[in-house]
């Protein structure tokens, strides 16, 4: 069966979209078979990202590792059942098409609560959260005192991801694995990123995750959205000589691939 991934906050700006196609297109090119949903259903950046990889690898007659788009089932009104919901049936009905033919499932959810959101979280082997280093993103996580040194109490969100694991202990399914990736962290030693640091620390032990390291800002990440490309691409459309911005980059996915820890994937790229 299928491990789920599911990429998700509440917040959008965040980088869930480069951070899902850059995991997604890895396993990709490592050889293992990968689905993607996108259940943004009005913005649909993962969708769109696919979608411009695919019309680039046709035009420039390319070969490269491609992520299965699939789109959540239509379910007829009509067929529900007194309290059914039709979106819950919607994402269980393409897990269960999916989970028997692919390796992965990779899951980009939106910048807002949403029904579906809610119930892929529960669903989620693997929940990745990316979050810029900044105390405003933070505020999704938890609340803090106005120093930024004292947690006041969980977020919306957190709740939301308690509840999907005590939904998951019910089910007596294995618990979720939940990372917070840490995106366009300052290289240069500031009070902001140092206290970022210890809060995201004494945070991850009161509430149970781990910490990654993410994607610096880059302009490389607005450049290969159109064309559907990833930092691992590079070299296969022609560019003979990544510059220094590209290398730390790449490196950069490396550390992040190495963080997930997903099951049976040895990262060699």
């Amino acid at each position: 069966m299928a491990h789920i991934i599911v990429v998700g906050n509440e917040k959008g700006g965040a980088g869930k979209s480069t951070v899902s196609m850059h995991v997604a297109t890895t396993l990709g090119r490592m050889g293992y078979k990968v689905a993607g949903l996108d259940l943004d259903l009005r913005q649909r950046s993962l969708g769109r990202y696919l979608e411009n990889r695919l019309a680039f690898i046709a035009a420039a007659d390319l070969t490269l590792p491609m992520v299965a788009l699939y789109e959540l089932p239509d379910i007829d009104p009509d067929t529900l059942q007194p309290g059914e919901n039709i979106y819950d049936l919607r994402l269980s009905a393409a897990i269960s098409e999916l989970e028997p033919e692919y390796d992965f499932i990779l899951i980009d959810c939106p910048g807002s609560h949403t029904r579906l959101s809610q119930v892929a979280h529960s669903l989620a082997d693997t929940l990745i959260t990316p979050l810029n280093d900044s105390f405003v993103d933070f505020d999704l996580l938890a609340h803090t005192d106005d120093k930024g040194e004292k947690i006041k109490g969980p977020s919306v969100y957190s709740e939301m991801v308690w509840n999907a694991r005590q939904l998951r202990a019910q089910a007596g399914l294995p618990p979720i694995d939940w990372i917070v990736i840490r995106n366009r962290v300052g290289t240069q030693r500031m009070v902001n990123k140092e206290k970022m640091e210890r809060a995201i620390k004494m945070l991850s032990k009161r509430i149970g995750f781990r910490v990654a390291p993410g994607f610096s800002e880059r302009v490389v990440f607005r450049e290969l959205f159109p064309r559907g490309l990833t930092l691992l691409d590079l070299k296969d459309v022609g560019v003979k000589q990544l510059n220094i911005s590209n290398i730390a980059a790449r490196q950069e996915l490396r550390d992040m691939m190495k963080a997930l820890n997903l099951p049976g994937v040895e990262i060699d790229i």
